[in-house]
């Protein structure tokens, strides 16, 4: 978890809105498939719920630090 922590603040604030776009993305399909019976990988709706947070997380912090700089 670490890890994956430390490739996202490495990325830029474009780059994380683009992949905070695909994960909502693959959260909606997820979704639908769930809904439909076609889930394949229940824990994966999981996993892209904390990616999301976490990518959140990110850029609401660089928010408070250039505002306070």
């Amino acid at each position: 978890m670490a890890n994956k922590t430390e490739d996202l603040r490495a990325k830029t604030d474009d780059q994380l809105t683009a992949d905070l776009a695909d994960l909502k993305r693959e959260q909606f399909n997820l979704r639908f498939q769930a809904a439909t019976s076609q889930l394949e990988r229940p824990a994966r709706i999981k996993e892209v719920r904390r990616d999301i947070a976490r990518i959140k997380t990110l850029q609401s912090e660089r928010n408070d630090a250039s505002a306070k700089a």
